[in-house]
């Protein structure tokens, strides 16, 4: 009997994330990984105790992208570089992109909770934001992500004219944003 080839946790992760990467979250299987690996399926078995578990690790991996994109636009402005992380990991991962915005399944909720968050913690480091409650400010978020949603969706469809580019996507969505957080303020004034 040959011996097994021995995988580091990260590697089997790196994977069974290009599996996601190019055929979706749900078409994640031990035996596709071990493929992937050149391997049988004990190696993975060793690291992980099921599928579900291997999925959450992926899961993990792509918050953690997540974030990578959001630090590379690191404009100073929050708000505007969640916009523009956004459309880039749309553009970028199209399939885990519509996996994520378009599928129902148990990995957009822990996606959701932990980039929500995140993103609202960087949202009150916006100096175009303050004065604002959390409870304003989630109003804001999930009208931005509204918007934010929709024209990712069509940037990761490839919906849009072959003319269109990220600065066209970023102008949209700062705009956007002036008349989303110009109506909270007078929305406040009113009150």
């Amino acid at each position: 009997m040959a011996p097994k080839k021995k995988f580091s946790r990260e590697q089997i992760i790196e994977a069974a994330f290009k599996i996601a990467k190019k055929e979706g979250m749900s078409n994640i299987t031990i035996r596709k990984v071990a493929e992937h690996l050149g391997s049988s399926i004990a190696p993975i078995y060793v690291n992980f105790n099921n599928i579900e578990e291997l999925s959450e690790a992926v899961m993990e991996r792509i918050i953690t992208l997540s974030y990578q994109l959001l630090e590379e636009v690191s404009s100073g402005q929050p708000f505007h570089d969640i916009g523009i992380a956004s459309l880039r990991f749309a553009k970028e991962y199209p399939v885990l992109f519509q996996d994520l915005v378009l599928k129902q399944n148990n990995f957009t909720q822990n996606y959701d909770q932990d980039m929500g968050q995140g993103l609202l913690e960087q949202m009150k480091g916006d100096k175009y934001l303050e004065g604002f409650s959390e409870e304003e400010l989630q109003s804001i978020f999930l009208k931005m992500r509204i918007f934010t949603t929709g024209l990712s969706v069509m940037v990761a469809g490839g919906m849009l004219p072959e003319a269109f580019h990220e600065e066209k996507g970023v102008e949209l969505l700062d705009s956007m944003a002036k008349d989303v957080i110009s109506s909270a303020y007078l929305q406040k004034k009113e009150k």
